[in-house]
């Protein structure tokens, strides 16, 4: 189990660290373990356009399959909203837009404990 959580760590700093690199904005972290089976963590953040978006989920995948994680994604072609699940982590990257239409801090906030990075 400790192991577990060390891969999950892992794999959140790859993320996290990611989205700095690419001037993300508005990055929450939603703490999800012991409250689903989805995954540990979910991590939603926001890109300026929809080539920003591209690119960020680009460079995610990039460093995690650089660090031997898998990962995969949907959502590249339009880039308003791309979904990238690295098993224990999942990511959301949203046009500002898009993130408020759907608004899913607010859907875990419930479920899980918010955190700013």
């Amino acid at each position: 189990m400790a192991e577990e959580k060390q891969t999950d760590n892992k794999i959140l700093k790859i993320i996290t660290d990611s989205l700095d690199d690419m001037k993300a904005e508005d990055v929450v972290v939603i703490d999800l373990a012991g409250k689903t089976s989805i995954a540990s963590y979910m991590v939603v953040a926001s890109g300026n356009s929809n080539r920003h978006v591209a690119s960020i989920a680009q460079k995610i995948e990039e460093n995690l399959k650089a660090a031997g994680c898998r990962s995969t994604s949907e959502g590249e072609t339009k880039a308003d909203w791309v979904l990238i699940d690295a098993f224990d982590v999942i990511v959301h990257i949203f046009r500002p837009e898009v993130r408020d239409f759907y608004n899913l801090e607010k859907m875990w906030q419930s479920a899980a404990n918010l955190r700013k990075e």
